[in-house]
């Protein structure tokens, strides 16, 4: 077996145990032990919000990058360890921020209810609340996920690259048992947030070898981008805006795409098979369909699970 069989056998095998082992999920999970988590995990992010407007996108980002490996079991919030490098270390996860509202949440949580709710769950009503304080929908968030032990830097490999094109993020959502509609729906958390050159600098720099642009770029956008990202960039945090309403969860992405505005070479890999761009424009022309698509679909992904134990700090296992 090559190293690269090797690894997505067992990278497959990682996701196929989390599935048939991973711990059944219900809303009424804290109903007794404590009733008021989510009041005061929505509390804590609402403050986060107001003080920082990049919380909810990071928050939101964060969740995604957990769920991705090994199940949403808050791996992506260890710490390093010695000689072990956690996910949030690894290259596709340096940029992630807001950690600290998670461990204000928790600390909040465990005031009340010590030992008892996950840092998992609450990485999870984290990101709902997120997508709500930004002005998009709500959900009942499964709850009864456990906290994971190990967390690996070398995983986050796995984890679907602004650089994927349909076949290669078709796979890694159906590898995680996500449908080609949770895909275009996901993507739209794209809304919100951030991006750095390192990112999209593939399609305004020697895209390949007959263009030095994308040519499904739209040229006003290329000419902008070429102006925040040139070849041999040095300021280390330039990049730009998502979209055009990046702190407000709308459908204005959606719209991007179908004027080939979008960022990333995976935004506009929505549009080259009919069944993602139907999607597309379903949810560029209605934000109604778009919302409620995304919340079941966070609610799809938020469900893939595998943890063990229930951490008292959400970066050390206990």
């Amino acid at each position: 077996m090559s190293p690269s069989s090797a690894f997505l056998f067992s990278s497959l095998l990682v996701l196929s145990l989390i599935y048939s082992h991973g711990n059944a999920l219900s809303s009424n999970y804290y109903e007794n032990s404590c009733p008021q988590v989510e009041d005061i995990v929505t509390q804590v992010i609402t403050e986060a919000t107001k003080k920082d407007k990049t919380v909810p996108a990071a928050l939101l980002r964060m969740h995604f990058h957990d769920c991705f490996i090994r199940g949403c079991d808050a791996s992506v919030l260890l710490n390093s360890k010695g000689k072990n490098i956690a996910e949030k270390d690894g290259p596709p996860n340096v940029s992630l921020h807001a950690f600290y509202v998670i461990d204000n949440a928790k600390k909040a949580v465990e005031a009340v209810c010590p030992g008892i709710v996950s840092c998992a769950d609450i990485l999870a009503f984290a990101a709902r609340d997120a997508v709500v304080v930004s002005g998009g929908p709500s959900w009942d968030v499964p709850k009864g996920r456990k906290d994971g032990r190990t967390s690996k830097a070398s995983e986050t490999r796995q984890l679907p690259a602004p650089t994927f094109n349909i076949s290669q993020l078709q796979q890694s959502f159906s590898q995680r048992g996500l449908s080609l509609e949770d895909l275009v729906a996901l993507s739209g958390g794209h809304t919100l947030g951030f991006s750095h050159c390192s990112s999209f600098s593939n399609r305004i720099h020697n895209f390949d070898a007959t263009n030095d642009v994308d040519p499904t770029l739209h040229p006003s956008l290329a000419s902008t981008l070429k102006g925040i990202c040139p070849l041999k960039n040095r300021a280390k945090n330039a990049g730009t805006a998502m979209d055009t309403s990046s702190t407000t969860f709308d459908n204005s992405y959606y719209k991007l795409i179908l004027q080939n505005k979008s960022l990333f070479s995976s935004d506009q890999a929505l549009l080259s098979i009919p069944k993602t761009k139907t999607l597309v424009s379903d949810f560029a022309s209605s934000k109604e369909t778009f919302f409620k698509a995304f919340a079941k679909s966070m609610i799809k992904m938020s469900s893939i699970n595998g943890g063990q134990e229930v951490r008292k700090d959400c970066r050390v296992v206990n």
